[in-house]
């Protein structure tokens, strides 16, 4: 009962999502424009519920010779390729707006595990331990408002599977204010790596490659 409770919330604020947020939309995409070249938003091959694959959407905040599918980590001097408005929407998390369109059709939730791209097999592999695979990937989730890129894919994968074990009403409330105050810090978000906590092979929250869409 849970879960289509859920679906109908996703639907009904990423409407309204979408219609309060279009000013604010059409900026970012006339400053993403002028500001480098290349198209406004990417895609990204990324894995869904019940480890299917669909593509997140993005703004782009990357040059366009940036490599594709790399993580920002294994990237040399990472900060060569992004744009002067990248650091600007990845510090605000603005970048992650047009997933409103995916959590409205329905591949991705609001509140869920940060979608692990096709090729993050032992991010996969270890949230496989915790059936966080089996529902839909969120715009934000309990791991990241408990570390976000500062934690290796096993604590990240812990957490997953705790929301999955406590999933429900006051679970999302949580996790959706506490994301509004780590937004507001940016708190968690580094650049280039995961962090002080642990080095990992993949990071959830610094992923580039982006393949561009028009």
């Amino acid at each position: 009962m849970f879960m289509k409770v859920k679906r109908l919330i996703d639907i009904i604020l990423s409407l309204v999502g979408l219609i309060v947020l279009s000013p604010i939309l059409v900026i970012l995409i006339i400053a993403i424009k002028i500001d480098s070249k290349g198209p406004v938003l990417f895609k990204q091959k990324r894995v869904g519920i019940n480890k299917t694959h669909f593509y997140i959407l993005k703004f782009r905040t990357m040059k366009i010779d940036a490599p594709i599918d790399t993580p920002t980590h294994l990237l040399d001097k990472p900060e060569q390729y992004i744009t002067r408005m990248g650091k600007f929407l990845r510090k605000t998390s603005l970048d992650e707006l047009p997933q409103i369109w995916n959590i409205l059709v329905g591949q991705m939730s609001i509140i869920g595990p940060r979608p692990a791209l096709w090729n993050q097999y032992d991010l996969i592999a270890e949230r496989e331990k915790y059936h966080a695979n089996a529902i839909r990937p969120g715009l934000t989730g309990w791991a990241q408002i408990n570390g976000r890129d500062e934690v290796p894919i096993e604590i990240k994968s812990k957490f997953d599977g705790e929301y999955v074990e406590k999933m429900g009403p006051w679970m999302d409330i949580k996790c959706f204010f506490a994301t509004i105050i780590s937004v507001f810090k940016s708190k968690g978000v580094l650049e280039g790596g995961t962090g002080a906590i642990g080095k990992t092979r993949s990071s959830v929250g610094s992923v580039t490659g982006e393949n561009f869409s028009k």
